[in-house]
């Protein structure tokens, strides 16, 4: 007789049971996977932010700096005479007038006190913005403030010989004046411990520059020609001029924000132009408040900052000259976001409390870090 063993298998409730040990299972490695990807993203923003704002920062204090070096003198101890192409410079705002070292412009709603929806930030600039720097089209609802910085570039080459709006150095040496990516200059200025000129060149070759124009309109630089009967004394240098406006942009079909740097040249006897640079994206809003010097007289600034206004209440700077060459330091805020999403508990701004101005985000999950530096204009501080 033939024996039949007979066959088991799992019962309905062992089967229930493995399918829920191996759901907490497969959840419990959902979870662990979801807090590594958001501790990984968390430091990604933050990385990407700190490094993007440490950037931004780096630039900003390197041109701010330089605010009104007119070579051995200042703007404050200057005799200037910004004498170029009457097309191209006049006493208007324009972004040659090398009169005015530093001017900014206010976003709406952005003063100490205020608070800034970075969602949805008021539109507009106090004082109204001129049409160099609205053809640069920064962000028209960004909430932030824009400044203008005009300086002779911190290396030169000395000048060996002056004469019939003619200019002339060494050709050796003329790379000097080519560096941080201005290939051809035709903005230059000169200065000997003395006097100081900017002006447009008509035409520019290695080791000479002309500043007469053709068409019989001539560009002198009255304050050098005809003070040397020989070769000018070593201290003449003459520099590439930088005007140069920083403001927050957006990249176009991106959608992302950014510091922008734009820098007017001009091709010899040519139109007036910018070259407009992304810095750094990542920048979302810029805030600046100016400190003035305790003294009213520009000529004898004491390097006393007493009081920080905004450029609102400064004014448009060439009908307001005189308080903007007070101006002996820049408080600088911005606000870092990181370009993906990072995790919406870090997501708050408490503010900028140098400049005054509290900014809201909106509930995005992005990563936002509040970055702040005060930075003195070395060349206008103690009246040098």
């Amino acid at each position: 007789m033939t024996m039949r063993k007979d066959t088991q298998g799992l019962s309905l409730i062992e089967l229930m049971i493995a399918l829920l040990i191996g759901t907490i299972l497969v959840l419990g490695l959902v979870q662990v996977f979801g807090a590594s990807r958001t501790a990984y993203q968390l430091s990604q923003g933050v990385a990407r932010a700190q490094e993007n704002a440490r950037f931004a920062m780096d630039y900003l204090q390197r041109d701010i700096r330089m605010v009104g070096h007119y070579g051995c003198v200042n703007d404050q101890a200057r005799k200037q005479n910004a004498d170029m192409l009457v097309s191209h410079i006049s006493a208007a705002d324009n972004p040659l007038n090398f009169n005015v070292s530093v001017q900014g412009y206010e976003a709406s709603g952005s003063a100490p006190g205020d608070i800034v929806s970075l969602a949805g930030p008021a539109a507009g600039w106090s004082p109204g913005l001129p049409a160099y720097i609205t053809g640069l089209t920064p962000a028209p609802n960004a909430g932030s403030d824009i400044v203008v910085l005009r300086f002779f570039h911190s290396d030169g080459v000395p000048v060996t010989s002056i004469g019939a709006g003619e200019l002339n150095v060494d050709v050796a040496k003329w790379k000097v004046l080519t560096q941080g990516g201005v290939a051809n200059p035709a903005v230059f200025g000169v200065g000997d411990c003395t006097y100081a000129d900017a002006f447009q060149a008509s035409t520019v070759s290695p080791g000479q520059v002309n500043a007469s124009a053709s068409g019989g309109v001539a560009i002198s630089l009255p304050d050098f020609e005809g003070r040397y009967t020989a070769s000018p004394a070593g201290q003449t240098v003459l520099y590439r001029a930088e005007a140069i406006v920083y403001y927050v942009g957006t990249r176009a079909g991106a959608g992302v924000p950014s510091l922008y740097r734009a820098r007017f040249n001009t091709v010899a006897g040519g139109a007036v132009t910018p070259v407009s640079e992304e810095l750094v994206e990542g920048i979302q809003n810029l805030q600046l408040l100016y400190g003035q010097d305790q003294s009213n007289d520009v000529m004898n600034l004491t390097g006393n900052v007493t009081s920080y206004e905004t450029a609102a209440t400064l004014g448009a700077a060439v009908a307001n000259e005189t308080e903007w060459r007070r101006v002996g330091q820049i408080k600088v805020g911005l606000v870092a976001v990181s370009p993906e999403p990072a995790a919406s508990a870090q997501s708050t701004v408490v503010g900028l409390s140098a400049v005054g101005v509290t900014l809201t985000p909106p509930a995005d999950a992005y990563y936002r870090s509040t970055y702040e530096s005060s930075i003195a204009l070395r060349n206008r501080l103690y009246g040098n």
